[in-house]
This record gives structure tokens, C-alpha cells and sequence, in this order.
């Protein structure tokens, strides 16, 4: 089975305050009897599963400012993501949310279910499937231009600064030598595309500690911290990274119809600019209360400089 590759160290439930805790009861109108901490994802809030008294299930993710002073920001664009979207199945509704300022929660659907296995060929096709679909559905939702969105072009255009800036960085960032001097242009191609509209709604965390298949096979996209406004093809590619180490991921990239008129230079600039990202960070970032996801940037942007490296023909 395919493990979640983001893996962090959380608050347990018992934990968050309880002015917190009395909200969740409150609002799901029976005392929680039972308690089901989950690991994956970074944030280090809690992740809970709930059942109460009267048999009530929800999910509970709450984080404070103490924990992290960016977290609470991810959570209350989650809340209101999925309060702008409304009911869908592929993605797990707000049942209520909380903000006192120094606390956020949200009550989410508890979903049936475990993530996919990206490596049995039938899951996986049914993740790529469920992606092309969400970006339909995405497509139609009306989401206020108010919200507080990831602008996908902004980060592009902070990945290419990230990939000009190699020739000078120290010699502890993590990249081979040869693509400190950009020999490709793809600082160039990722400024190119951080130009263009970004009028598409992206979940741009799609990753398989962010999904969960249900028992009749249906694919549930969670987590929605870091939605976006980017391009079509943003998520159908995030969605095939988990095998970006593999000649599978070139393949499927050439079967997908927004991947296809991407092209092929853009999706290697992409990975080129974020693991060149990823790798500066992991010199200079200072994470709070975040003490695995250091290793988990190493270990992304190697394995997408992997990909870069054999793309290239290098």
C-alpha cells in the first residue's frame, strides 16, 4: 500500500483547549465518546475523528496561533473553500467551523474510507480519472473573487527567482551542479506561464495523504488549505507526482489531454522550478512546530529533480 508521504507530529484532541471542545459538542449535539487521532499532512493541529454518544461522526482539524502562526490562514481558506462550494461528492462538505481569533476548527464529513494505493494500476487510474473531473466541476463553482486564494502564478513566479538565484546559492542547497545555471530556460517558461490567467479553481495540494477512497471506490478530495486559482492542467499533474520518480509519470503525462497542451517543457520547468523551490527552503526556511517537514522538502525535491534529470536526457 501506498503510505502518505507527509507525515507530522500533531496535537492530539484531548489537547485543544476547551472552549474549542465545547464548540464541537455543542455544535454536533452529543458529548464525544470515542477519539481517532490521525497522522498524515503537516499542520500541527489536531486531526480527529470523532464519534459521540448518540453515534454523531465528524472529522475535527483545529490548530492556534501559539501552534503555528500561518496555519490558522490555511484553515479559515479551507472553511471558506468549502463553504463557497457547497455539496459535491468528491469532496468532504463543512459541517460548521469555529474562529475566535486565536483558534480555527472546522467540522468536516468523517469519510468512510483509507487512501488509495497509487500503486495497484486500477486505484490509481481512478484518482487520475477523479481529478479531470474535479477540475470540471471546479470549473463551475462559483467561488467569490474576494476569497483568499493561492495565486498559482505568484508561486511560478517565485520558483523561477528560485532557479535564477541557484548560480549563487550556497553550495549546501541540495541541486546537481549542472542545472545551477538554468542551461534549459525554465526560469524563463515558468515566468511565461506565471503571465497567463489563472482562472481555474485547483485543489493544489493532491497528493495521497490528501485523498481517501471510499469502500465502493469513489475517490474524496481532502484538505483544502492551499486552494488556488491556476491553470487547468495544475492538479491532473500534482496528481501523478506520486510516481514522478518512475518512466510512468512521463507516459501519463503524455495520455493527458491538459498536460498535452501544456507540453512537455512546461511540466519539466514546473518540476524544475519547484524542486529547485524546495531546496532552497530547506537551507533557509525556519519552520515552527513543524519538525518533519524539513526532511519531507529534501525528499520532494529530489525526487523531482530525479524526474527533471531524466527528462532532460541528462
Amino acid at each position: 500500500m501506498t503510505a502518505p508521504r507527509a507525515v507530522g507530529v500533531r496535537l492530539p484532541y484531548g489537547a485543544v483547549p476547551a472552549r474549542v471542545r465545547a464548540w464541537v459538542e455543542e455544535t454536533l449535539g452529543s458529548p464525544v465518546t470515542e477519539v481517532a487521532e490521525q497522522v498524515g499532512g503537516m499542520s500541527p493541529g489536531c486531526a480527529s475523528r470523532l464519534t459521540c454518544a448518540d453515534g454523531t461522526r465528524a472529522f475535527v482539524k483545529a490548530v492556534g496561533v501559539e501552534l503555528n502562526p500561518d496555519t490558522p490562514r490555511l484553515f479559515r481558506r479551507e472553511a471558506a473553500v468549502l463553504a463557497a462550494f457547497g455539496e459535491h461528492e468528491l469532496w468532504a462538505p463543512l459541517l460548521a467551523s469555529y474562529d475566535d481569533d486565536a483558534w480555527v476548527a472546522l467540522l468536516i464529513e468523517d469519510v468512510e474510507g483509507r487512501h488509495p494505493d497509487f500503486a495497484d494500476a486500477t486505484e490509481l487510474e481512478a484518482v487520475l480519472r477523479a481529478t479531470d473531473r474535479l477540475a470540471e466541476v471546479l470549473h463551475e463553482r462559483d467561488v467569490p473573487a474576494s476569497a483568499d486564494l493561492v495565486d498559482v502564478g505568484h508561486v511560478m513566479a517565485r520558483w523561477a527567482e528560485s532557479l535564477e538565484g541557484l548560480a549563487a546559492a550556497p553550495d549546501t542547497v541540495p541541486v546537481p551542479d549542472w542545472l545551477r545555471s538554468d542551461p534549459h530556460g525554465w526560469a524563463a517558461v515558468l515566468r511565461e506561464q506565471a503571465g497567463r490567467p489563472m482562472g481555474q479553481v485547483c485543489h493544489w495540494d493532491i497528493r495521497v495523504d490528501n485523498l481517501l477512497r471510499r469502500p465502493g471506490g469513489e475517490v474524496v478530495f481532502v484538505d483544502w488549505g492551499v486552494a488556488a486559482r491556476g491553470p487547468a492542467w495544475a492538479d491532473p499533474l500534482l496528481a501523478r507526482l506520486e510516481r514522478v520518480d518512475e518512466p510512468w509519470f512521463d507516459d501519463s503525462v503524455a495520455s493527458s489531454p491538459a498536460l498535452a497542451e501544456a507540453g512537455d517543457e512546461v511540466v519539466t520547468a514546473f518540476l524544475a522550478g519547484f524542486a529547485a523551490h524546495l531546496a532552497v527552503r530547506s537551507v533557509v526556511a525556519v519552520d515552527v512546530n513543524l519538525p518533519t517537514l524539513n526532511d519531507f522538502r529534501i525528499a520532494e525535491s529530489r525526487r523531482m529533480m530525479g524526474a527533471v534529470t531524466r527528462r532532460a536526457g541528462r
